[in-house]
């Protein structure tokens, strides 16, 4: 069985409030991009009291360690 590796991935995307569109991206780790979307899902609708139907994603993407601006992630990595 093949070791799997974690990625990082950025997702953009927007949710309607209150007659409202607000766009955000995200950064996060997952192994797969379904992954990252059912993280990027959970943490929107908790946060933000926002359905999943309401939330639209624009675009899932792959990123290297060099290009995350998450402070988070960041330390993670160990790119302080």
């Amino acid at each position: 069985m093949a070791t799997s590796e974690v990625k990082i991935y950025r997702i953009i995307g927007e949710y309607r409030k209150n007659l409202m569109k607000i766009r955000f991206s995200k950064e996060v780790r997952a192994l797969k991009p379904e992954d990252a979307l059912e993280i990027v899902f959970s943490e929107i609708g908790s946060s933000h009291k926002v359905k999943r139907r309401d939330i639209k994603i624009l675009e899932v993407k792959e990123i290297n360690p060099e290009e995350v601006k998450s402070v988070l992630i960041r330390g993670l990595l160990g790119l302080h």
